[in-house]
């Protein structure tokens, strides 16, 4: 993952530019194919042309935004094909890292995960967005980097980020927060036990209310 934590320093504006945008479109400041253009950014950022290039670049790696010649760059809009496309491949490839956890799991791991579903709770008890947009991501990564292949877990990150205007529309909706955080707790649950297809059952159960929520709204 792209590490947003950094010191100050010029060398660093376009990670700082990364993050704040990448808050923009978590949070709905942003709404899926608002435009992005250079002049806008330079005028709410002050740095040099280069760095908001690099923050671009950057942004379209991450699957956030889409750039496109003679056109500029717009915040990703998903389709409901490309919803359903997308979560497709993030079952397969979730279920099958479910399926590789040695079960039952070593007790650092689940003391780890708990320790980050208490902090994910703590978020969202406190509305505090952007760390249970975190918690939710390093709960995820932890749990599927248990199966021990790193590409596998390497795409998983990537579909990811590609769903990301998807997993964030839910994120103003407690109800749905509530409902994701129970499910952190079954799979850890189920981590002491010796199942492995309901854990990777209860992974790709796990992605269904988001994407149902963001197709629904795009079809209405």
């Amino acid at each position: 993952m792209i590490d947003l934590e950094v010191p100050p320093g010029d060398e660093h504006e376009d990670i700082r530019i990364v993050r704040a945008l990448e808050e923009d479109i978590i949070f709905g400041r942003l709404a899926p194919g608002a435009r992005l253009t250079e002049d806008s950014l330079l005028s709410r950022f002050p740095v040099t042309r280069h760095f908001v290039r690099q923050a671009l670049v950057q942004l379209e790696q991450m699957g956030i935004i889409v750039r496109e010649r003679n056109k500029g760059a717009t915040v990703r809009s998903l389709t409901p094909s490309e919803v359903r496309q997308i979560y497709d491949v993030r079952e397969l490839i979730q279920r099958q890292a479910a399926l590789l956890i040695p079960l039952p799991a070593p007790h650092s791991l689940i003391e780890t995960l708990l320790a980050i579903h208490k902090e994910h709770g703590e978020h969202i008890e406190n509305g505090y967005l952007r760390g249970v947009h975190e918690t939710n991501d390093r709960f995820h990564l932890t749990l599927f980097g248990a199966c021990g292949n790193k590409y596998l877990v390497q795409s998983i990150e990537l579909y990811m980020r590609y769903s990301l205007p998807v997993r964030a529309n839910s994120m103003s909706d407690r109800a749905a927060l509530d409902i994701s955080h129970s499910h952190h707790r079954l799979m850890i649950d189920m981590l002491s036990g010796r199942d492995n297809w309901v854990l990777a059952q209860l992974c790709v159960d796990h992605l269904q209310p988001s994407k149902r929520r963001y197709i629904e709204l795009v079809e209405k």
